[in-house]
């Protein structure tokens, strides 16, 4: 089951129960204070300027302790956190992040690297995002490796025959391609990430059963792959657009979801 909240993260996360997911995936604001758009849906990546929300009131780095210190609360003893972000803000979430983990459970960086859209002619063009992994209780987590999906061999020849027919692990550098404006998974969500990511994530780091977290769900694909994995979870997010784009995937592909939009009538994740 999928319950979608229609709320600000921070006004939801105090009501969450704690020691709960066994999984929470997110991907908050890049801070990189622009309008993600595409068509008639955009979504704002300037920090803070959002109307209504509780966010107007902190910085970036308080904002993203706040989140990522509840949700350390809302873990089972053997969960994992994933975040994701850009080069911009990476290096400083990594270090508020080991203050509120501790530095012996942060397990992984790992790096998306895509190559599709312009060239700066400034720069080395940034093709790569980057995600963290910390676990809760660095004794003890999940991590199903023959979960793992393989990847051909870039030299298949050298690694003989039965090798390159099972294909490899891969690394902490996933080499995936972006969900492309005239793509299948496409919903129309601005800032949609790849179903192959949150495939891996949800299969290797969680069970059958387990229940998975995203508290910046946008379009919705944490929600869609852990629901075809077998898995339940719960979506926040406080926009509109967003919730809209959900409700319809999901009515689309008849997964099992509740929208609570009326905070009176809430989700049994909640504490009353």
């Amino acid at each position: 089951m999928i319950d979608i909240i229609f709320a600000d993260c921070l006004s939801i996360l105090d009501r969450l129960e704690d020691n709960k997911f066994n999984l929470v995936y997110i991907d908050p604001p890049f801070n990189s204070n622009k309008i993600q758009k595409r068509g008639s849906i955009s979504y704002s990546d300037k920090f803070g300027k959002s109307a209504g929300s509780k966010q107007e009131q902190m910085d970036y780095e308080d904002f993203i302790k706040t989140v990522s210190s509840k949700l350390y609360h809302k873990l089972t003893a053997n969960g994992s956190f994933f975040i994701q972000a850009d080069y911009r803000e990476i290096h400083y979430i990594k270090v508020w992040l080991d203050g509120i983990f501790g530095r012996d459970s942060f397990m992984n960086e790992i790096i998306w690297s895509y190559d599709y859209g312009g060239r700066s002619k400034r720069k080395w063009a940034t093709k790569h995002d980057t995600i963290l992994w910390y676990v809760k209780d660095p004794k003890d987590y999940i991590f199903n490796y023959d979960n793992i999906d393989r990847i051909p061999y870039a030299a298949p020849s050298l690694c003989g025959a039965e090798k390159a027919k099972k294909g490899k692990c891969p690394t902490d550098v996933w080499q995936l391609t972006i969900v492309h404006t005239n793509g299948k998974e496409k919903t129309g969500y601005p800032t949609q990430k790849p179903k192959k990511i949150l495939d891996r994530i949800i299969s290797v780091h969680s069970n059958p059963g387990d229940t998975v977290l995203d508290v910046f769900a946008g379009s919705g694909t944490t929600g869609e792959r852990a629901e075809l994995l077998n898995r339940n979870s719960v979506l926040v997010d406080n926009n509109f657009q967003a919730i809209e784009i959900m409700k319809e995937r999901f009515h689309k592909q008849n997964l099992p979801h509740i929208i609570y939009e009326n905070l009176l009538t809430m989700s049994p994740y909640l504490n009353y």
